[in-house]
């Protein structure tokens, strides 16, 4: 099931977001977080009227998540937005993902949203998968951006139109 996010899944959503911290290089990220601090994050956007989904099993537990941010502070970016997903390393591969873009991408079309921004660590096929699947495609690539596990990483941005 796929819901709106309240505060209190914060502690599921950082414990999700502390695995890629910890042991990829899917988030730049290099020390975990706090329930504490997913919840401001998780405020911040709910704040600025920007969705945040998660995904549950069966059992009601958050297994995944996917949100939209701000693509930049200047007004005349409104209407583009950077997506996220994250899925509990258990249940990637299930379509779960797609699940999460297609009922965001929704809310952020009714929402006026144009543009949708992906960011992603390179090499990261699932990723270019997903981002593809909606028909975004690659528009930059940034060469060793980042330094992580003592190794310089590659970004590559997928973009969108709704």
């Amino acid at each position: 099931m796929i819901r709106a996010v309240q505060i209190s899944d914060a502690q599921a959503i950082a414990d999700i977001y502390n695995y890629y911290i910890s042991d990829t290089i899917i988030t730049f990220e290099e020390q975990t977080i706090t329930a504490e601090d997913m919840a401001v994050r998780i405020s911040k956007l709910l704040s600025a009227d920007l969705p945040w989904l998660v995904v549950e099993n069966t059992s009601e537990e958050v297994i995944g998540y996917a949100y939209a941010a701000k693509w930049r502070e200047r007004f005349s970016y409104r209407f583009s937005v950077e997506v996220t997903a994250y899925l509990s390393p258990e249940h990637g591969g299930q379509g779960l993902g797609s699940q999460l873009y297609q009922t965001l991408f929704e809310i952020l079309k009714n929402q006026g949203i144009h543009n949708v921004i992906g960011g992603i660590t390179l090499p990261n096929a699932a990723s270019i998968a997903l981002h593809e699947k909606f028909n975004m495609t690659k528009v930059a690539h940034f060469k060793e951006v980042g330094l992580k596990f003592e190794q310089w990483l590659d970004v590559g941005y997928w973009q969108g139109t709704l």
